[in-house]
């Protein structure tokens, strides 16, 4: 584990922190994320193996890329978030400077970075959070949907429903910080990025209903021998509410 994050991941939490790791030389069995997000035979490659593995047949491959982006985006979070809002801290985490492990079903492993960042106590959110949003997952993200034609939402909504959690633990790790609840805020409650004021993806991603409902979803009940989640917005039992 990178030792910037030890202090934040002891015990159950260990195994999140190790998910990141920093060294200069990087693992032979990894891949460039840059190099994922461009080439759509490798990210192809990726899909079908995993698709395989989750008894998928067919050429639509969009459940395929939403759960597969799922445990991609779970396993990058919470280190991630983490540093940024916890500590300050900006790993080098771009498409460019990270490095993605796959198993033999091209599911996600972990990631590596070779440098270990800077501190950012001065920044505000978008700025601490523009490595990963959009230089990181926005460009993956644009790859699978052009590649399956998955919608870009389904994907940010993915995102929505995992960063949520990771801000509650930080949240209750730390009293309930104003710092991270504006991060929160900032980040998934804001409709513009305020740096740009480009449209947030992030933003509008979780309905108002008598139970929390995702804006969109995963298509996780179209994988063979799966179902809808429990905050479904087309479970049978959520597709009165709006």
């Amino acid at each position: 584990m990178i030792p910037l994050l030890e202090p934040l991941f002891q015990g159950d939490l260990a195994a999140h922190g190790e998910k990141l790791q920093c060294a200069d030389t990087v693992p032979a069995d990894a891949v460039r994320v840059a190099e994922l997000a461009r080439s759509p035979a490798l990210l192809a490659d990726v899909l079908q193996r995993n698709a395989r593995y989750r008894g998928v047949s067919g050429a639509d491959w969009r459940p395929v890329a939403s759960a597969w982006s799922l445990e991609y985006i779970a396993m990058l979070l919470p280190p991630v978030m983490a540093a940024a809002s916890m500590l300050r801290h900006v790993f080098p985490i771009a498409a460019e400077h990270t490095w993605v492990r796959l198993d033999a079903h091209g599911g996600p492993v972990g990631f590596h970075i070779r440098h270990p960042g800077q501190s950012q106590h001065g920044a505000d959110a978008a700025e601490r959070y523009e490595p990963l949003l959009w230089q990181h997952l926005a460009p993956l993200f644009a790859a699978l949907c052009d590649l399956t034609r998955l919608a870009p939402k389904i994907l940010w909504s993915n995102t929505v429903r995992l960063m949520e959690p990771v801000f509650d633990v930080a949240l209750a790790a730390t009293d309930r910080a104003p710092s991270i609840a504006h991060d929160r805020q900032l980040l998934l409650h804001t409709a513009t990025w305020p740096r740009d004021l480009r449209a947030n993806p992030l933003h509008g991603r979780l309905r108002n209903a008598p139970v929390k409902l995702h804006r969109e979803c995963c298509l996780n009940y179209l994988l063979p021998h799966e179902h809808h989640c429990n905050a479904c917005p087309l479970a049978p039992e959520h597709r009165g509410f709006g």
